[in-house]
């Protein structure tokens, strides 16, 4: 069995295509044959050790993906041989609060990911995809677009008419954009990328901010709701965002922090968050059960995720050259 793993020392260079021992399901325990993956930022971080140096090595990369149950062990009933499925990032948070123990079982770092041609995982932690999406549309849910789904719908509660202010255009801005627009709120989308703007709007932003042109995008955003801020930020960019974000929601909103793209240490007032009773909570993608809901909510919708561009198993280091460059719209996958 085929499979992608950091050996040595981490590094792009440190990612080596070995040969694994097919695995055999226990009781409760199921096998996929991947059929695709999806890359996240934390991916490219996870494999340069910037995401957490004391990750064990030798670490087979990746959480998000799908596949074919094709084993299963003593007592599995979630499942059957023969169903494709999505495993699910944090594969001990099934339901309710998310906790520390809950927190530390993510695939693609504490636990063995899905860079793998086949997965051994829980019957507990796989959901059933949605039929109508393609494998590579399947396997980019687990992450970006239950994260998406918890900032919106689960850890707060977005309602038709609403106005949402997404920073981007990666895979978690997109499909906040998609989720939102399904939910019939309003969406602003910032972008540096005019033509990234467009293909938002052909989505169904209502408007857009090229924050280049714009760098007071906050300024912009508070103009395009007559003063009073938008209802909720999808907030990916970090130190260098957070600060015009608390400008840009109205008092009384809510920010959802997700991403450190511009980095993580910002020198921040605390004024804004006193004054207008801003709600600001961290996202960690989601629970089982939060993605079961998703689903529903996109079979029901007919919802498409956007692939921006799909590499051969064996291109993975190409696929994080193209997602560290910051040039997709969407996801970037990988077919198995």
């Amino acid at each position: 069995m085929k499979a992608f793993a950091i050996q040595g020392s981490f590094g792009l260079d440190a990612l080596r295509l070995v040969d694994l021992p097919e695995p055999t399901p226990g009781p409760g325990q199921v096998v996929l044959r991947m059929k695709a993956a999806s890359l996240n930022y934390r991916d490219v971080l996870v494999v340069k050790g910037l995401y957490n140096p004391k990750f064990r090595l030798p670490l087979v990369p990746f959480s998000d993906g799908v596949g074919e149950v094709i084993g299963v062990g003593e007592g599995v009933t979630r499942v059957k041989v023969g169903d494709r499925v999505c495993p699910i990032f944090n594969q001990r948070w099934i339901d309710g609060e998310l906790t520390a123990s809950k927190a530390r079982g993510a695939l693609g770092g504490e636990l063995p990911g899905v860079l793998s041609e086949q997965v051994l995982v829980s019957e507990e932690g796989v959901v059933a995809a949605p039929a109508h999406l393609t494998d590579e549309e399947a396997a980019s849910l687990p992450c970006a677009a239950v994260t998406a789904w918890n900032a919106l719908f689960a850890a707060s509660h977005l309602k038709a008419g609403d106005t949402v202010l997404v920073q981007g255009t990666g895979g978690v801005s997109i499909f906040a954009l998609q989720l939102a627009r399904l939910a019939g709120a309003r969406v602003i989308v910032t972008s540096s990328s005019d033509e990234k703007l467009e293909r938002a709007r052909s989505l169904g932003a209502s408007e857009t901010i090229n924050y280049r042109a714009t760098p007071d995008w906050d300024t912009q955003a508070l103009s395009l709701t007559r003063g009073a801020g938008v209802d909720h930020v999808v907030e990916v960019g970090g130190a260098g965002t957070i600060a015009r974000s608390l400008r840009a929601v109205r008092t009384g909103g809510r920010v959802s922090v997700i991403g450190v793209l511009s980095g993580g240490a910002p020198e921040l007032s605390l004024f804004p968050f006193l004054m207008k009773q801003i709600v600001a909570q961290g996202v960690f993608v989601g629970s089982r059960a939060m993605f079961e809901d998703m689903n529903r909510a996109i079979a029901a919708g007919g919802l498409r995720p956007v692939v921006d561009r799909v590499f051969p198993f064996g291109e993975v280091r190409q696929a994080l050259d193209h997602m560290a460059s910051g040039g997709h719209f969407g996801k970037i996958a990988l077919r198995f």
